[in-house]
């Protein structure tokens, strides 16, 4: 027997409907048994962990965390054309130097000139802070997710060890502000020897003659 839950009225363990008050007697379908593997939540996403992103850029990340979110924080980010002023107006090598970008340093630091010898044409070093400019967001972005998830699989069980690998592997060389500073005093310095040498002698502005001195018999 089995009791009607809404009169309590007691009907046989077959019948679908109460025999009093013609409830539906129908029972609940049995809970599908679940395994632990079925019952463990799908991985997710992993979401950007914006407090090591800050810290890994160090100055100006609030500029450069909007850029980064134009190109996708999923795990098939895609390119987005965005601009970098300071590697396109700066010497593009030392701007990846100052991000302690290494490789990219050596290949801006050499493609200007390989290019120049090669072609004879010194204004390829504009093509190249072009491309600087275009591509340094992109490129800067890859670095620090690489970077960020090396430290995190590496030293994410102590806050202190992740810490340091961070400020060591992230932020900047302020030094390399001072050296652009230094290579651009000397170029000014060596074209105005340039220009000054360049002058042929005709083209000197003429000097006052000395005044004669005049002698008294």
């Amino acid at each position: 027997m089995k009791p009607c839950a809404q009169c309590q009225q007691q009907n046989h363990e077959n019948a679908k409907f109460c025999y009093q008050c013609g409830n539906s007697l129908a029972t609940a379908p049995e809970a599908p048994i679940v395994t632990a593997a079925a019952a463990a939540p799908a991985p997710a996403a992993t979401p950007m962990d914006e407090a090591l992103w800050r810290q890994f850029i160090g100055p100006h990340a609030d500029r450069y965390l909007k850029d980064f979110k134009k190109f996708g924080l999923g795990a098939e980010p895609k390119f987005v054309l965005t601009w970098n002023w300071p590697a396109f107006l700066y010497i593009p090598f030392l701007w990846f130097l100052y991000r302690k970008m290494y490789v990219y340093a050596l290949v801006y630091a050499l493609g200007p000139i390989l290019s120049a010898y090669l072609t004879g044409d010194y204004f390829t070093s504009l093509v190249w802070s072009i491309m600087a400019g275009a591509t340094a967001n992109y490129l800067y972005y890859w670095h620090c997710r690489e970077q960020i998830g090396e430290i995190k699989k590496n030293a994410w069980t102590d806050p202190i060890k992740q810490d340091e690998a961070l400020n060591e592997a992230g932020g900047v060389q302020p030094y390399v502000i001072w050296v652009g500073v230094a290579i651009y005093i000397f170029f000014v310095l060596t074209m105005i020897k340039l220009l000054q040498d360049g002058l042929p002698d005709g083209d000197q502005m003429p000097t006052k003659p000395a005044a004669t001195r005049t002698t008294s018999t």
